[in-house]
């Protein structure tokens, strides 16, 4: 015999953004130089890891570097992407930045001020911008905060 439960389904509705820290960097150095003085700045370990790829237009394949960093705690996961391959950019609302620093941590309220103070005092960095994702409607923005 069959049992013919009623089957309730429950929608949970979690804010995943609630966590993530985007950081727009402005820097003249290539990727693996800022990943390095990344490192020595806040003790993590960026690592170059598979680059983003994304198709344009013209449906030619773009590569954009990442750096990831998820060694220290399992609770925080630090990632350098390029916003430039060539003259294209992943987020081309974002023209202006040549990095976007990702920073998914569950204190982001703890740890924000810290990572733009240090940001602010290294010489590779000649600018910042906190990206808020909430106004930001681009589709590639989606491949940065996974």
């Amino acid at each position: 015999m069959r049992n013919n439960q009623k089957i309730t389904r429950v929608q949970l509705n979690i804010d995943q953004n609630e966590e993530v820290i985007l950081i727009g960097i402005v820097s003249a150095d290539p990727d693996y130089k800022l990943s390095l003085a990344l490192n020595r700045k806040f003790g993590i370990s960026l690592k170059n890891i598979s680059p983003l790829l994304v198709s344009d237009d013209t449906l030619a394949e773009l590569n954009f570097s990442r750096f990831s960093d998820i060694s220290k705690s399992p609770d925080i996961v630090y990632t350098l992407n390029s916003n430039r391959s060539g003259s294209n950019f992943l987020i081309k609302k974002l023209k202006n930045v040549d990095y976007i620093f990702h920073i998914q941590y569950p204190e982001k309220e703890s740890i924000i001020k810290k990572i733009t103070a240090g940001l602010r005092e290294m010489e590779s960095v000649n600018a910042i911008f906190n990206i808020d994702i909430n106004i930001i409607k681009d589709k590639n923005l989606q491949l940065v905060i996974q």
